[in-house]
């Protein structure tokens, strides 16, 4: 239940606060005075869509919060949002910046508009003054049945199986209509793929072969430049290795006349070493070269088979095992593709299970459209249209994301007559009567714990706004009703009149809003039988209604 509604600098509202009971309330005032503006603040509290223009001209920012009592599933579901506040309590605020910046906040807690948005739809539904134009549309009519049958689950089975049908169906149309294009794709990956697989290139094979090309094709050379460097280092008595020995010989001799030569003693000592090792390694090399024509032959030629592919395919020679994998996947996919048998069966199984999934909601709504016409028709007797009669007609439609059915709400707006389509039966007047049946029949069965009636009376008048009123007080029996209203006979019937008005403070013109007690309520609903000029007829009368209130 909305209880509490907290402005401040919002439109030509500087700072208000109004504070809701349970029953049935309405708010009343001159037109333009802003009771629409409330309920635009409540939109906006609950994650309707902001502009700057809200802000009150000269103000840094429009601030809204709305307080509501919040039940346990609506507490579980904020504490597993990690929004939580004091038990029983939802604040919602929004704050709008001039700048174009808004905040959004669940119990003083940063949220997203959507959230606020969701957690409002749990809190309170609206029935709009133009509610009832959306019965002249096929698709509004559809909605209506479905809100009524409560099919929103059935209907996202129906829409999600439809996707997934168009989906494989275009697959399918897809996959045929290129069968010929993918077979030509299919036969010249079969040849490459078939070609590289025949030449078996591993992985880093290529840089292995140029490199043993490189040995085997210079063996020769390699073991003679080897070998004549063991020669030059050991061989003989004028080698390099005697000459350093020679030379440590004779330093080692004067070494104890002059101590500063022990350091260049030391490098050339382990230069021998150095030298010495470097022999016995160029030895063992010069042992392991072998000159093995045959192996060369045999790599030469595997180079070449590589370099003629490699040319054939425009690759370089090491690119080869990667290309080989690539043309392999693509071939897999084609291949998968090829298969519209496959395909042809994912069809047919997903055709199959949107026709049970429409055929599933087109039962929910056969049974919603007898009870829903039966519950409009009864209120159309009180609502002046005595005899008058709906039905709901489901027609064999094209297969949709919606169903397959057609929806249509055919009238009888008085007793004897044939049920005809809305747009040639129904005035304006009459529109009005069955958009509010339809609303009040959508109400009783609307688990939320505020009904919001923003001027849906409109376009009625006398015994009939009367009776509209006594709907209303009857739903406010059993939970919060809020309407904003022009008719004196619907806000007899309140349990709670607010006055909203405008007044010039300071050069600005304000809206107020206040709670009227019963002589204040006289003359509201005075005026609003006698407008600007109240007379002792009017506020007799205003008794008089607000006694049979």
């Amino acid at each position: 239940m909305l209880q509490a509604l907290r402005l401040r600098d919002f439109v030509i509202v500087d700072s208000l606060e109004i504070v809701f009971g349970p029953g049935f309330s309405v708010l009343s005032g001159e037109t333009g005075a802003g009771k629409s503006i409330l309920l635009d603040a409540l939109a906006l509290a609950c994650g309707a869509r902001a502009d700057v223009s809200v802000v009150r001209e000269g103000a840094q920012r429009a601030d809204i919060c709305a307080e509501f009592s919040c039940d346990a599933p609506l507490e579980a579901w904020l504490a597993e949002h990690e929004l939580a506040g004091d038990p029983g309590v939802v604040l919602l605020r929004r704050v709008i910046d001039a700048d174009g910046r808004t905040r959004a906040l669940v119990n003083g807690l940063p949220a997203t508009a959507t959230l606020l948005r969701e957690i409002g739809e749990r809190l309170f539904d609206v029935h709009g003054q133009h509610a009832a134009q959306s019965l002249l549309r096929a698709d509004g009519q559809r909605e209506l049945l479905d809100a009524h049958a409560g099919a929103s689950a059935a209907l996202a089975a129906v829409s999600g199986a439809f996707a997934a049908l168009r989906a494989a169906t275009r697959d399918l149309d897809e996959t045929e209509r290129d069968a010929r294009e993918l077979g030509l794709e299919r036969e010249r990956l079969q040849w490459q793929v078939g070609e590289l697989s025949r030449l078996r290139l591993a992985e880093g094979e290529w840089e292995s072969l140029e490199a043993e090309q490189q040995r085997l094709a210079h063996a020769a050379s390699l073991i003679d430049a080897a070998r004549g460097a063991v020669d030059a280092l050991t061989q003989g008595e004028d080698t390099v290795g005697a000459r350093v020995h020679h030379v440590l010989h004779r330093l080692r001799q004067v070494l104890e006349v002059d101590a500063t030569l022990r350091e260049p003693l030391e490098l050339l000592e382990s230069a021998a070493i150095q030298l010495d090792e470097a022999a016995s390694q160029l030895s063992d090399y010069a042992q392991r070269v072998d000159l093995d024509p045959e192996r060369l032959e045999q790599v030469e030629a595997r180079i070449a088979a590589i370099f003629d592919a490699a040319r054939k395919f425009r690759l370089a020679p090491g690119e080869i095992p990667a290309a080989l994998a690539r043309f392999g996947e693509r071939l897999e996919q084609l291949e998968a593709a090829r298969d519209a048998q496959r395909l042809r069966a994912r069809v047919a199984a997903l055709r199959t299970d949107y026709e049970q999934a429409a055929a599933a909601l087109s039962g929910a709504r056969s049974a919603a459209a007898r009870s829903f016409a039966a519950g409009v028709s009864a209120l159309f007797a009180e609502l002046g249209m005595a005899g008058g009669m709906l039905e709901v007609e489901l027609e064999r439609a094209e297969a949709s994301a919606t169903g397959i059915d057609r929806v249509e709400f055919r009238v009888a707006a008085h007793a004897g007559s044939t049920p005809r389509t809305l747009a040639k039966v129904a005035s304006g007047g009459e529109l009005s009567r069955i958009g509010l049946a339809i609303a009040v029949l959508a109400a009783q069965s609307n688990p939320v714990a505020t009904l919001i009636f923003d001027e849906a009376d409109a376009g009625i008048g006398g015994a009939v706004a009367e009776v509209v009123g006594a709907l209303m007080r009857r739903l406010g029996e059993h939970r919060q009703v809020l309407c904003v209203t022009h008719l004196p006979q619907v806000a007899a019937q309140a349990h709670n009149q607010y006055a909203v008005s405008k007044a010039s403070v300071g050069g600005a013109t304000l809206t107020r809003v206040q709670l009227l007690d019963r002589a204040e309520r006289v003359e509201e609903i005075a005026r609003m039988l006698g407008g600007t000029e109240i007379t002792a007829t009017t506020r007799r009368h205003a008794r008089e209604l607000l006694a049979s209130g």
